[in-house]
């Protein structure tokens, strides 16, 4: 029988570790659900090419949890990071394209996103999460809150890319 628990890190202040250990936890997951895939696979769209390809799930997954690592810490995201992850969003409020990118570059990339926000986060205290930082279209929100979304955002994108390895597997 397998136990299920998060695992705090122990670098951290105990509120913050357990609220950061939910995003490994979920991080962890998605890469196991992807590893493996073929370029053809991550990059597909759809049936009718008409949804988001893993590709581009991983890296918006990776870009928005870029913002939070610089939201967090009150800061704009430097523009040589914005240059080399691209936009959050295309011109037509999409997820940008992103095709013929090694899945294995994708989840590296990822991975020193996680390794940045673990940095900020064994700076944090525990008093620290009621700090209101920036977030998008002149709202605010707590470090807290910040810190649960990365976690939420990356479970609502694995269902996403659960149902397109449904749809390529033929399942659908």
């Amino acid at each position: 029988m397998k136990l299920f628990d998060l695992e705090p890190d122990a670098e951290m202040s105990p509120t913050v570790g357990l609220l950061h250990s939910m995003v490994t936890y979920n991080y962890q997951r998605l890469n196991r659900l992807v590893i493996g895939l073929t370029q053809d696979q991550i990059d597909y769209k759809g049936p009718n090419n008409e949804l988001n390809s893993i590709a581009q799930l991983l890296r918006h997954l990776a870009v928005v949890d870029l913002h939070w690592v610089y939201r967090l810490q009150s800061s704009e995201v430097p523009s040589e990071l914005t240059g080399k992850f691209g936009p959050m969003y295309d011109e037509e409020g999409k997820l940008p394209s992103v095709r013929n990118v090694p899945l294995h570059v994708l989840l590296e990339e990822y991975e020193q996103i996680q390794d940045m926000f673990r940095e900020v986060c064994k700076k944090l205290s525990d008093a620290d999460l009621d700090k209101v930082v920036p977030f998008e279209n002149g709202n605010s929100s707590t470090i807290r809150w910040g810190i649960w979304h990365i976690a939420d955002h990356s479970r609502h994108h694995y269902s996403s890319i659960v149902q397109l390895k449904k749809s390529f597997e033929g399942e659908l």
